[in-house]
């Protein structure tokens, strides 16, 4: 394993306490009321948690709050729910069934507003679609929208009725559909015409039938019409959504679920190249996105909340459907790019709909800076109040920018650790109780018990860098990689016993505060969005004129990360016109997300004796460090300086 033994260069010393008048009405009010929770929970776990639990509504309450040791447990054993039910049925019972759910707009400027109650007819409705299209509980079903308040409505008629959804980053390939599809044996797909992007339609029906030419499990295919382009429509098999939903009753009861029936699949990048298919389950997920949300995001009745993550990756699941319906939260949703059709589109939002939450990723903060503070301060952002960071470590300057230049130096900011497979946040600031430390996502929430330890599985001392591991089970991890048992025990709980290793390298600090600096492994970080550098490698391999290819990151001003490829062919020179024709063929072999920034030709690329690639070393020549590191291993030393004297 590379990287355990990390040093960290980052020295930052700038604190900022919470403010009194944010903390004297925050849930968590103080350092000391932090601390009560967080030991309480590490100490008493079942405790805890059990009290946690009644948060949720019931329909049979649970025998036991949590059964089994780390990697499998299971949480709440007995019990029965709905988190459909949770998200949105039980707000009618209060004045909250006419408040706003879901704001939303398009990116052409198109908007609507969908009440608590409007969200329970519309997902009623769709419950019933399904359901009339064969979908039983345990059903795998595939959602590869836009974003728009019709993939909320899905995903909830889905928990609604037992089905378990798979939802598909909109901006994947048919190939990455068909094959996603096909490992969860998926039975619907859920799409619509297309969507919006920086003004141009991105083609989602077009790659629903591309990929059903090598998905056969999928029978049924509901289409939601979004930008009117004429496509193809299958008899039989294709059906419009608004025709299902004029024929569909809004009456439609939650199933009763067992607490550990599976919610979800989500696929995340794995280092072998197969995509992994996260599996979340009903009761621990909801619970332990219903608190964070409430605790990390200092949840209010008044607040306009809006997270910018695409639903499609687990951000979207878990703070912008089920943290905060769970919790009768207004959601905000825009549809399209932060600058289109300018730089502005993001704080004109702010300032249109008074938002006073703001959840996005470092990758946006640094386009952000780049495009110039004149966009933000031609907006009044003082609607707001929290500013949170996700996807990534954020650098302490994109920290301070947000800080003065978005927050007007007034609103917290929460850092957040979290990942896929953790299904909700773990370490983060509670914006009334932490001092927060530009760089740091600071503190483990209660419940969360993380380490920093060497690759043996030993404690290390405060500011030693290694690897970020956990030592206690939490409600919401995931339970599972979905057909692939071995494969989830391998991942997650091979390498340190008894502990969950996150992959990431880490220091904590002597205050205590946690400092994430990034992967262990191959995974590249691109713009907050997990890819393996298999995947990539595998696309451009796949070109007749590849003979082999290597992948990996390199520092990124806006992505955080970029993708550099070092490429052999298999016959003739490179130019220009072949790296542009790579990139083309990278874009549709996994998607745009993964176009590579970067491509050197090379002869040879740098292997041990034993013929594996050296990462490493690219890793070097792709930052343009010049100080290599140990090189004894390495076959053919000529490769190197071959390689640095090849350019962009």
């Amino acid at each position: 394993m590379s990287g355990v033994n990390i040093t960290s260069v980052l020295q930052e010393t700038r604190k900022f306490p919470p403010a009194k008048e944010f903390s004297a009405t925050a849930h968590v009010k103080s350092e000391a009321e932090y601390d009560e929770l967080w030991w309480k929970a590490k100490d008493d776990p079942t405790g805890f948690w059990g009290s946690m639990s009644q948060n949720l509504d019931w329909f049979e309450p649970f025998d036991t709050v949590l059964e089994g040791e780390m990697p499998n447990t299971k949480w709440f054993v007995g019990g029965r729910l709905n988190a459909s039910y949770n998200c949105v049925d039980r707000h009618l019972k209060t004045w909250r069934k006419n408040k706003a759910a879901i704001i939303w707009e398009g990116e052409p400027g198109d908007t609507r507003v969908l009440t608590y109650q409007d969200l329970h007819r519309e997902t009623c409705k769709f419950a019933n679609v399904l359901k009339s299209l064969g979908v039983q509980s345990g059903d795998r079903v595939t959602i590869y929208m836009p974003l728009v308040p019709e993939i909320i409505v899905a995903m909830l008629a889905c928990a609604r009725i037992g089905a378990v959804h798979s939802i598909i980053f909109g901006g994947f390939s048919a190939d990455a559909v068909a094959e996603r599809n096909n490992d969860a044996q998926a039975k619907v797909v859920i799409t619509a015409d297309g969507g919006w992007r920086r003004g141009k339609e991105v083609e989602l029906k077009h790659a629903v039938d591309e990929s059903l030419e090598k998905s056969h499990t999928v029978q049924q295919v509901v289409v939601l019409r979004r930008t009117g382009t004429p496509i193809t429509m299958v008899p039989g098999r294709d059906h419009w959504w608004h025709d299902l939903m004029a024929e569909a009753s809004p009456e439609c009861e939650p199933a009763s679920l067992d607490s550990e029936h599976p919610l979800f699949i989500l696929y995340t990048s794995g280092s072998t190249g197969k995509p992994k298919g996260v599996l979340h389950t009903t009761a621990g997920y909801t619970l332990g996105t219903m608190m964070t949300s409430k605790w990390v995001f200092d949840l209010n009745d008044t607040d306009t909340y809006w997270c910018t993550a695409d639903v499609g990756w687990i951000t979207g699941h878990s703070y912008v459907c089920y943290g905060p319906l769970a919790n009768g939260a207004t959601v905000m949703m825009y549809e399209g790019a932060p600058n289109w059709p300018h730089d502005g589109r993001f704080w004109e939002i702010i300032e249109k709909y008074k938002v006073t939450i703001f959840y996005t990723a470092p990758t946006a903060i640094r386009s952000f800076i780049r495009w110039g503070d004149e966009w933000p301060n031609k907006h009044d952002l003082t609607s707001l109040r929290l500013l949170g960071s996700v996807g990534e470590p954020i650098n302490p300057e994109a920290w301070m920018w947000y800080h003065k230049v978005i927050g007007g130096e007034r609103c917290p900011i929460v850092d957040t650790w979290w990942q896929t497979e953790t299904g909700s946040i773990m370490i983060s600031p509670l914006p009334g109780a932490t001092t927060t430390k530009p760089g740091s996502c600071t503190r483990p929430l209660p419940g969360v018990v993380p380490d920093i330890v060497t690759k043996e599985g030993e404690s290390l001392p405060d500011n030693a860098g290694g690897l970020l591991v956990m030592r206690q089970p939490w409600p919401s991890m995931l339970r599972t990689l979905y057909n692939d048992h071995e494969r989830f025990l391998k991942t997650y709980f091979s390498e340190i016993p008894g502990c969950y290793f996150a992959g990431d390298g880490a220091r904590r600090d002597e205050d205590g505060c946690y400092w994430v600096m990034g992967r262990v492994d191959d995974v590249l970080n691109v713009s907050g969005h997990r890819l393996s550098t298999m995947e990539v490698e595998s696309a451009l391999v796949s070109h007749p004129l590849v003979a082999e290819a290597a992948v990996v990151g390199f520092p990124h001003e806006i992505k955080g990360e970029g993708i550099c490829c070092f490429v052999s062919l298999t016959t003739g020179e490179g130019d220009d016109a072949l790296k542009q024709q790579l990139k083309d063929h990278v874009r549709k072999q996994i998607g745009a997300l993964a176009s590579p920034d970067m491509i050197r030709f090379s002869n040879a690329l740098p292997k041990t004796r034993s013929g594996k690639i050296m990462r490493r070393l690219l890793r070097d020549i792709a930052a343009g460090r010049e100080r290599v590191q140990d090189t004894t291993t390495l076959e053919d030393y000529g490769v190197l300086a071959k390689l640095r004297a090849s350019e962009e």
